[in-house]
């Protein structure tokens, strides 16, 4: 499952340990033929499709995986001047900002680039990232429970705030969560600078539960998916992916004919991430061969099924679990990163005095 908790990344780089710095010691040469890889926990991709690319270009890949996406891209702000790792997957739109700001990319224009969609081009003048993937920040809700209590499920922001579902919602910490946070954007979006405060209080009221994480929030609390089940959750409305319905049918041990669980299309907010050629990259040509097979069409038609997340390039086919049981958000709530960057810390900051006081 597509799994991005931030861990203090909010809080300021100074909590991350330096414990990385200087591990990347060794040969520096342009013409290596290892290409380290460092991304967050979730990155994953089918062996065959990596041996293709390594066959094709001569390259070896290694692939440093770095904890958190929040922890991952601050410990590589940390080690910039001396980076573990020559590539870096995994930075988002909610995070974008941060890495630009440090001065953590160098520019490379992908080839192939002119194919992927401009809406997912958020660094276009400069091209200090390439977009690999996206996908959509939902609430997501338990069909049987809302079939059982003859209950109709929320499909808004607005509707999470109803007497009706009351003390049904559960979602992670915008302080320490990817989808917490996407969750706070997307309300934001919705209801305004001046507005959210007020929604959040709303949602409050109405007995809104703030876990730490995705995976305690969707596997513990969630009583609608596989694990939460056995672990007694009772919450039937997790904040969470589009994608997950589909997950939940292809990892059942008895395929179902329809998702156990549903996706509130009135409540999702796009998440869209990134690659990007790191500053002092020791192998900056096998780098940009990499990035360019980021964004290939066998990558990107690998890669829902693995990361369960989208392709960004055009005519890249999606798996029909996708299309039938989580298509991707038609109206997804969306903000400019300027934004996202001149508002992020102060809403974090306002959000947890009034949501976890």
């Amino acid at each position: 499952m597509h799994n991005k908790t931030l861990v203090a990344a909010v809080v300021g780089l100074g909590l991350i340990s330096l414990s990385a710095c200087g591990s990347s010691s060794g040969k520096s040469s342009a013409d290596s033929k290892t290409v380290t890889l460092v991304s967050h926990d979730s990155w994953a991709v089918s062996k065959s499709v990596l041996q293709d690319f390594e066959k094709q270009s001569g390259y070896h890949v290694k692939v440093l995986k770095d904890g958190d996406a929040g922890q991952a891209v601050n410990k590589a702000i940390l080690t910039k001047d001396n980076p573990q790792g020559d590539v870096f997957f995994g930075v988002d739109n909610t995070l974008l900002s941060r890495a630009l700001d440090n001065g953590l990319f160098q520019p490379y224009q992908a080839k192939g680039l002119d194919q992927v969609g401009a809406a997912y081009q958020l660094d276009q003048g400069e091209h200090r990232v390439t977009p690999v993937d996206y996908g959509d920040i939902c609430v997501n809700y338990d069909k049987a429970y809302f079939s059982k209590h003859k209950l109709t499920p929320p499909q808004s922001f607005a509707d999470l705030a109803k007497p009706e579902y009351k003390n049904l919602l559960v979602t992670e910490n915008a302080a320490t969560s990817s989808p917490g946070l996407g969750f706070l954007l997307g309300s934001a979006a919705q209801f305004g600078d001046k507005g959210w405060p007020e929604y959040w209080k709303k949602l409050q009221a109405n007995g809104v539960k703030v876990v730490d994480g995705w995976e305690q929030a969707y596997y513990q609390e969630f009583s609608g998916s596989s694990e939460g089940k056995k672990a007694g959750g009772d919450r039937p409305l997790v904040v969470s992916y589009a994608s997950s319905p589909p997950a939940e049918v292809i990892y059942a041990k008895k395929r179902p004919s329809t998702a156990p669980t549903g996706v509130a299309s009135g409540t999702c907010f796009r998440q869209i991430e990134f690659a990007g050629l790191l500053s002092n990259a020791r192998n900056t040509k096998g780098a940009k061969a990499f990035i360019d097979f980021l964004v290939s069409k066998e990558f990107q038609e690998d890669m829902p099924l693995n990361m369960y997340v989208y392709p960004v390039l055009k005519g890249a086919k999606v798996p029909a679990e996708f299309t039938e049981y989580g298509p991707a958000a038609q109206h997804p709530e969306t903000m400019a990163p300027g934004k996202i960057a001149a508002n992020r810390d102060q809403w974090v900051k306002s959000w947890t005095s009034l949501v976890l006081k």
